[in-house]
């Protein structure tokens, strides 16, 4: 908890509430860490009441103000204070809708293995959601006792995941594992993304100091793994840290992203900057600075299909939010009419 945490709390919430941090969030309730011990906690009515979508309820992470009942564990939170950062997606399926899988997170360690399923494209993904998400990536490379080219791999990732640490790790033979004790400082909070079998588990154990996690061995066949994380939770390591865990995302869904495509493609947004029109396409424009590095070798057609991929599934979640906004501010005009109508009637009689 910072200096200026505080002294926001303070000035907030009168005396009688404290902070608390959500550890664990169940279906009606929530585990929050307080300075004393963990409290179980509901959620006040009119937070409840108020809230628009799932991003004004409390997520994992988040800082909140909390009364709690005298004599007992529990509590009612009655405030969210300020996300420094909050790591969102898509909800999972056809609903148009934030989800919120980690607040205030100092570090993302985006985990990507190096057997079969090292996949650049994904990674560019993840770093669209880290970039966006206010936190700061790191990319682990996972099973590093597995790759035969090491160096050659490191370099390919490092090439889409332009000036993010990249660090190659065997927890197996404790490889490369003291490089990622800078991110683990006490007080900073720290998640890990990745796909099911990636070895995010093995991580988790290694922070922890203890078997966590069950490991699961990777199915022979497809090198994919099943899923061992089943929530989201905040745990405190021993050096000081804490580490909110995520469940492997099979479903990488982007949220509105506009920052994060920059930061991720700042490669191509630099050479774009060198085009003869501000609207070029990067097809076949005369001037096209995108075509002139790809032909030059310094920049792969595969990168920039990537970003005008993104591009457009950004472009499409953001048009239906603008129509879903569209629609909710149609509803809260015809309540109040409605309401309008009523009074006059009422006055009337």
């Amino acid at each position: 908890m910072t200096a200026e945490l505080n002294s926001l709390f303070i000035e907030k919430y009168p005396d009688g509430f404290k902070l608390g941090r959500v550890a664990l969030e169940h279906k009606h309730s929530y585990r929050i860490w307080l300075e004393d011990r963990e409290y179980l906690c509901t959620l006040a009515g009119k937070l409840a009441f108020e809230a628009v979508g799932r991003e004004d309820l409390p997520a994992v992470g988040d800082w909140v103000a909390v009364q709690t009942s005298p004599g007992e564990l529990k509590g009612v939170i009655k405030g969210i204070l300020p996300r420094k950062s909050k790591f969102s997606r898509k909800a999972a399926g056809h609903v148009t809708e934030e989800q919120i899988v980690a607040a205030n997170v100092d570090t993302v360690f985006i985990v990507n293995s190096l057997n079969d399923d090292l996949n650049l494209r994904r990674i560019e993904r993840y770093l669209l959601l880290a970039w966006e998400s206010g936190s700061n990536p790191v990319i682990i490379l996972s099973k590093a006792d597995l790759a035969t080219d090491l160096d050659a791999k490191i370099d390919q990732v490092a090439a889409v995941a332009i000036g993010v640490p990249v660090i190659a790790v065997s927890v197996l033979e404790g490889m490369g594992l003291q490089e990622l004790q800078p991110y683990l400082a006490p007080g900073k909070t720290v998640t890990l993304i990745g796909s099911s079998g990636v070895g995010k588990s093995s991580l988790v154990n290694y922070f922890t100091g203890y078997e966590k996690q069950l490991v699961q061995e990777i199915r022979e066949t497809d090198d994919k793994g099943k899923h061992t994380t089943t929530h989201r939770e905040m745990v405190l390591l021993p050096g000081g840290a804490i580490l909110i865990d995520t469940p492997g995302m099979r479903e990488i869904q982007l949220w509105t992203s506009e920052e994060g495509i920059k930061e991720s493609f700042s490669d191509i947004e630099e050479y774009a900057e060198g085009c003869k029109f501000r609207d070029c396409s990067h097809l076949n424009e005369p001037g096209c600075a995108v075509r002139s590095a790809i032909s030059e070798g310094l920049l792969s057609e595969n990168r920039l299909v990537s970003y005008k991929k993104l591009q457009k599934e950004l472009a499409y979640i953001d048009r239906k939010l603008d129509k879903k906004a569209q629609a909710e501010e149609k509803k809260h005009w015809k309540n109040i009419s409605k309401e309008v109508r009523h009074h006059s009637k009422h006055k009337q009689k």
